[in-house]
């Protein structure tokens, strides 16, 4: 049995990060993963570019039963800090809409980073490795896979969550945490499309392909950002957002027009006494095929001046103020980040260890902590990791 200081399961964000951060205290670092290539969604991410981080990063960016949890790692290792890493290695990058931080050339290129880092650190990484088992005998982990078996000091679990599994996620960490007797909170996608009920689905289908920039509410949380009409239902960014805090049955508000209050419009429009038909004046605000969708031909062939009052309400009724309850959502094929987790009151915001099984870390996507769209879920993980491998 091959002894080493620290096993990180997980050679993803946050397994790669807490190995450089131990590597450089000098603990002999082993990383395993399943997977053949480190790093998978990593390359993926982004459109390929990776949304690294993003330029405002606060506690409210994250959802989780304990608010507070996250805290403390996002002060102790930054976007600065990791910018500045970023920097060291030159890696090109820019700014997208909310400080949306991308990679100019590939998502490579902080993958490369990150193993350079862990080379220098002298971590190993070790792939195509698959966990048969995993005890806890005088204070050490004996962990066998089907390429040999390692015994450490500190077991780190960065096995990410249950999103994209043909990127191969698995349950591992959550059956970890269970068989040491660790609280898991139920777990659901997140950052998901949502899929809509059969008659809307008939009704928008049409639609497919178009993205408008809305207003997307329920009764705890909104989001301005464009949605996208796709073929099974609604996707696009404030739809990604929105779903992380939506439940089964509710409805959505979804403004379809937010920087235009429309009853006030038509019916300043109807006082001018314009010939223009309904149709030809909303077409200045929104595509064709929507307003199509939304409302019935001989309204909108009305012209403006013959339009009543109740005509004017039932148009901006539907625009302004859409409510929509979605049949579901697309699940974990689709969605971006896992929500829920492994209980953050069982784990030590400091260290990351759990407070139950001394050397038992986890990090990253595994816990109950979920960021918004935007690179937030990327600095959980480097954050939650730096923060471990300090002390693991």
């Amino acid at each position: 049995m091959t002894e080493v200081d620290i096993i990180i399961i997980g050679a993803g964000a946050s397994g790669l990060m807490c190995a450089i951060e131990a590597g450089k205290r000098g603990r002999k670092v082993l990383v395993l993963d399943h997977a053949n290539k480190a790093g998978k969604k990593i390359l993926m991410s982004g459109g390929g570019r990776c949304n690294f981080t993003n330029y405002s990063i606060e506690p409210d960016n994250f959802i989780s039963q304990n608010p507070h949890f996250c805290k403390s790692a996002l002060s102790r290792y930054s976007q600065w800090d990791f910018l500045a890493l970023i920097g060291k290695y030159r890696i090109p990058f820019h700014e997208r809409d909310h400080g949306q931080l991308f990679c100019n050339e590939s998502a490579r290129d902080i993958l490369d980073m990150l193993l350079a880092e862990c080379a220098k650190a002298g971590a190993i990484v070790q792939l195509s490795t698959d966990i048969d088992s995993i005890e806890r005998l005088d204070n050490r982990f004996p962990v066998k896979t089907n390429h040999g078996n390692f015994s450490c000091q500190s077991l780190v679990v960065a096995t990410g969550g249950l999103s994209i599994p043909k990127m191969g996620a698995t349950p591992l960490g959550y059956k970890i945490a269970q068989q040491f007797g660790i609280n898991v909170l139920s777990t659901r996608a997140g950052l998901v499309p949502f899929t809509l009920q059969p008659e809307d689905k008939e009704k928008f289908s049409a639609l497919s392909g178009i993205a408008v920039p809305c207003l997307v509410s329920n009764k705890r949380q909104s989001f301005s950002e464009n949605i996208l009409f796709t073929h099974r239902g609604l996707s696009g960014p404030a739809i990604l957002q929105i779903s992380s805090y939506w439940h089964a049955g509710e409805e959505l508000m979804i403004n379809l027009l937010p920087q235009v209050n429309l009853e006030a419009e038509l019916k300043s429009k109807r006082q001018q006494k314009l010939k223009n038909k309904l149709k030809t004046i909303l077409e200045g605000y929104l595509p064709k095929r929507l307003i199509a969708s939304f409302l019935p031909d001989d309204l909108l062939d009305v012209s403006m001046q013959d339009l009543s009052d109740k005509q004017i309400q039932l148009v901006a009724d539907q625009i302004n103020n859409w409510t929509v309850k979605p049949n579901g959502t697309e699940g974990y094929r689709t969605a971006e980040v896992t929500s829920g987790g492994v209980d953050c009151d069982a784990v030590s915001s400091k260290t990351m260890e759990s407070k139950q099984v001394q050397g038992l870390y986890f990090i990253g996507e595994v816990l109950d902590v979920t960021g918004w769209l935007g690179g937030y879920n990327f600095q959980w993980a480097w954050s939650s990791a730096w923060c471990a491998g300090q002390y693991c």
